[in-house]
């Protein structure tokens, strides 16, 4: 078997079968196929596609290119949740500890941000002495004993996927939707959960700007998934604004706290609870709906979900007296309040010149191994949809450097929108698929 010849195949739009796909798999780990062959290959597929046979093939050979973590001895169901990527993005933090409150073992394998997009882990390493680097067997023991855990992503799991992204990172590859598909579910069956819920963002601040894409994208994750036995569900977010009030790291564990102290923004509730409820019946944990709805409200308003957050800490070595006490968390030098230049409503908050500026404050990356500063972040005090007085202050800067301050200001100013008349607010949840 040539890859020549599967590039010419692929080219002319016609389907490989399961042999063809694991020779290309096996070949991009084992180095037997030049990265520029692959290249091609990503290349035809960007013009022909994959079909949903193929697509799950390349799933599956990608999950057994690596290690599969076998989480059979926490429980019969282990649920576990994916974000596409976006700004003031929180969730897991909220999302793990209340549905972990509802009963549901959690076990969350998550990376760093990169990208205009912030890491689950890096918001957490924010906490003094949290540890995410955890072996496989302390990993699992602490979801056992705890219910959940979080812990950096093995470099063992899904060796393929790692090089297929490398290379369509540096050929305009990136988003050729089933190779998508193929990245995500992949790295969620070899994490080991056999419920997977996944949060799709779509609008400016994510990565899929379109509803249409979007919900392609969901329906060929949810039906692979399938497929390949395990329960999934994709719902479709809202990317066109940050989520809740705070971006950064320290700045958004600190915004994730107060939401578990039952200091709620509406944003933040309604994705969470989407997210929740769907984990809760595709889990059994709840029969619909409403009695999804009571047992989340529940574990709010009676502290258990905070306490598992507190537990998480505890468990992974982290300092629990930051939930009372915020100047724990690592601290910006400077706070500089941006007023409002006129009055009106706030009609949109741009989410990627929001992430372009606290990019350039230090709390993001360009390249993986670049240091990132916990303290600094910025908080939007006027939220889409209110209305907000000339001199009002618009946003908090967190800074450390005031070097490129007013690059900063500048750019965390455009993303707002004010206007005399107020415009009624886009939907939180677009689709629930699956």
């Amino acid at each position: 078997m040539k890859i020549t010849d599967l590039i010419e195949k692929k080219k002319q739009g016609l389907a490989l079968n399961e042999e063809e796909i694991y020779f290309i798999v096996n070949g991009a780990v084992n180095g037997t196929i030049a990265d520029y062959q692959l290249s091609a290959f990503f290349m035809a597929v960007y013009f022909q596609g994959m079909t949903i046979e193929e697509t799950t093939i390349m799933t599956k050979a990608t999950v057994e290119s690596g290690t599969v973590l076998d989480l059979s001895k926490i429980g019969n169901v282990v649920a576990d949740k994916h974000s596409s990527g976006g700004v003031g993005d929180k969730i897991t933090l909220i999302y793990l500890p209340l549905v972990a409150a509802c009963g549901v073992p959690l076990a969350k394998l998550s990376g760093k941000g990169l990208g205009h997009t912030g890491g689950t882990i890096d918001k957490l390493n924010s906490i003094p002495g949290f540890n995410c680097k955890l072996e496989l067997d302390d990993f699992l023991e602490k979801v056992k004993k705890t219910g959940l855990a979080i812990a950096s992503q093995t470099h063992n799991l899904t060796p393929a996927d790692g090089k297929f992204y490398a290379l369509r990172d540096v050929t305009a590859t990136i988003d050729i939707i089933p190779l998508i598909a193929v990245s995500i579910v992949s790295k969620k069956i070899a994490s080991g959960a056999n419920c997977i819920i996944l949060d799709v963002k779509c609008g400016e601040g994510a990565f899929i700007k379109t509803l249409e894409d979007a919900k392609k994208l969901s329906q060929i994750m949810v039906e692979v998934g399938n497929r390949l036995g395990r329960k999934i569900c994709a719902v479709i977010t809202n990317m066109n604004e940050p989520l809740g009030h705070a971006v950064g790291n320290s700045v958004e564990v600190i915004e994730a706290i107060k939401f578990l102290k039952g200091d709620y923004q509406r944003d933040l509730k309604d994705v969470t609870f989407e997210l929740a409820i769907q984990t809760l019946i595709k889990t059994g944990k709840s029969e619909n709906r409403d009695s999804a709805v009571k047992l989340l409200d529940r574990v709010l308003e009676s502290g258990e979900a905070l306490q598992k957050f507190k537990d998480l800490i505890i468990s992974q070595s982290g300092d629990v007296s930051v939930i009372e006490d915020y100047s724990k968390f690592p601290q910006a030098k400077n706070i500089i309040e941006v007023k409002a230049e006129k009055s009106g409503y706030i009609n949109h908050i741009n989410p990627l010149e929001i992430a372009k500026a606290t990019k350039l404050l230090g709390a993001g990356r360009t390249f993986k191994d670049d240091k990132i500063d916990y303290a600094v972040g910025i908080y939007i005090n006027k939220k889409t949809g209110e209305f907000v007085n000339k001199g009002e202050i618009l946003f908090t800067v967190y800074a450390n450097s005031l070097e490129n301050i007013d690059e900063v200001k500048q750019k965390a100013q455009k993303a707002f929108v004010i206007e005399e008349n107020k415009i009624p607010l886009e939907p939180l949840i677009y689709d629930v698929i699956g």
